[in-house]
């Protein structure tokens, strides 16, 4: 299966063809580029009150106050530390890039920039890996809302992290692709001792959701995945966190390549079909006669 790349490809070759151009000496151009991500994400890439030289990198997430309440800026400035300036309107984080001092190690800088919404995610998986690592059980539970009809939430205890991933499917082939998906999911990661438990319920939260405003729903799931200290500790966390902050576009995205993929096979087997309908067409015999000079006539009885 296809694994979605976590980073924003358009984002880095945007600005490393800009730093590549000032290197060698070419004029800077003005930049003025939107480009959208998962989960109605929005990256603006523009000049800084104008000048040219300066290039800053904005992202807006509709539910960034909620990861804010979980350690989002502190998280940030670790990571851009003071390439971060005051938000563009419109969005929650700027992040600038001066191509008249362009740091030595820009291809991490690019790389890091193309992980922007990654990052702002990882506040809250880090804060509740570290409640587990300290074995800290009685903190609130998380809720970030990411889609409009979607929530993800993220529980620690002593001995477990417990992240639930809840997600509407729009139409009902999407359930039962779904459905088929997730048990093949399951069926694989058993024969993995390292991959973490997966579990998939329809229409009724999992238990740990039990009394709270999670969604019944006929075309609602919920995917909970239970993540022990071999998936949360400090050297395999960066890893953990990329995958699975990724799932839910990694499971829409299959759904959508088995519908295709099934459309795409029923319409070859409709066209040999067709085939064979037209091979076993009965000819129409012709009631014209020849004479042995080649000229023809029609028998009339």
């Amino acid at each position: 299966m296809i694994l979605l790349e976590i980073n924003n490809r358009v984002v880095e070759e945007t600005l490393t063809v800009k730093i590549k151009n000032a290197q060698a000496g070419l004029k800077n151009e003005s930049i003025d580029i939107t480009v959208a991500d998962f989960d109605g994400v929005l990256y603006h890439i523009s000049n800084l009150n104008g000048d040219k030289s300066k290039i800053r990198t904005s992202i807006s997430l509709k539910f960034y106050k909620q990861l804010q309440e979980h350690g989002a800026d502190e998280l940030l400035k670790r990571e851009y530390g003071p390439h971060l300036v005051q938000p563009e309107t419109g969005y929650n984080v700027s992040i600038l890039l001066d191509l008249e001092n362009i740091p030595a190690d820009w291809q991490v800088f690019v790389k890091k920039l193309g992980l922007l919404k990654r990052n702002c995610f990882a506040s809250v998986f880090e804060k509740y890996f570290d409640f587990q690592e300290r074995g800290e059980g009685k903190h609130k539970r998380a809720v970030i809302h990411y889609r409009d009809d979607e929530t993800l939430y993220v529980e620690a205890k002593s001995d477990r992290v417990t992240v639930v991933f809840s997600t509407r499917f729009r139409d009902e082939d999407d359930v039962v692709i779904g459905k088929v998906f997730m048990q093949e999911l399951k069926e694989g990661l058993r024969a993995s001792h390292t991959a973490p438990p997966v579990l998939f319920s329809h229409k009724e939260p999992p238990l740990e959701l039990q009394n709270t405003d999670a969604r019944v729903d006929n075309n609602v799931g919920y995917v909970t995945f239970v993540l022990f200290p071999r998936h949360t500790s400090r050297s395999t966390r960066d890893n953990t966190i990329n995958l699975i902050h990724m799932f839910r576009h990694y499971l829409h995205y299959h759904i959508k390549c088995s519908k295709a993929y099934i459309h795409s096979r029923m319409r070859a087997k409709t066209s040999d079909f067709l085939k064979v309908l037209n091979r076993a067409r009965p000819e129409n015999k012709s009631t014209d006669k020849k004479t042995m000079s080649g000229r023809t006539f029609i028998r009339r009885d």
